[in-house]
């Protein structure tokens, strides 16, 4: 009877031993299993996010295109449209005289004007003072074509 006892109780710990790292074992696997699952629905979450930002963007693009379209119909005297490949009409601006070549011509005749002015000379300080005007007023009007976006900026 004592050996009885003995090895049952002897049994009864080895089986409890085992028996909790296995519960552990399981234990650890879920929380694997939960932490993968959540990773999966954030990314899920992400792609959602991401889809509705890409609507909002489609929409606010669609948003310029009209005005776009109401744009060019009111200025469909004075310029021509185009047609993109995604098959919308947008207004071709009407580019005239950059800003730099505003300041250029209004700079020479600055320039020959305050020349003439200084220096009396047969027509010498005109063209100094042309030449000089110039290189100022194109400087002042990249820079503003810069500013405005028609000329992209250095980087």
């Amino acid at each position: 009877m004592k050996k009885i006892f003995a090895i049952v109780a002897l049994a009864t710990v080895l089986a409890s031993c085992g028996n909790s790292a296995k519960e552990e074992a399981l234990a650890k696997q879920q929380a694997i299993t939960a932490v993968k699952d959540s990773l999966r629905l954030d990314s899920f979450k992400r792609a959602e996010v991401v889809k509705q930002q890409q609507l909002v963007e489609e929409k606010h693009q669609a948003e310029l295109a009209a005005a776009r379209r109401s744009a060019s119909s009111s200025y469909s005297s004075s310029g021509s449209s185009t047609t993109t490949s995604a098959g919308t009409t947008t207004a071709a601006k009407k580019k005239g005289w950059s800003d730099a070549a505003k300041g250029t011509a209004i700079g020479a005749g600055v320039g020959a004007l305050g020349g003439i002015l200084i220096d009396k000379k047969d027509g010498r300080g005109a063209i100094i003072g042309g030449l000089a005007g110039a290189g100022a007023g194109y400087a002042i009007g990249r820079a503003q074509d810069r500013k405005s976006g028609r000329v992209q900026p250095k980087n």
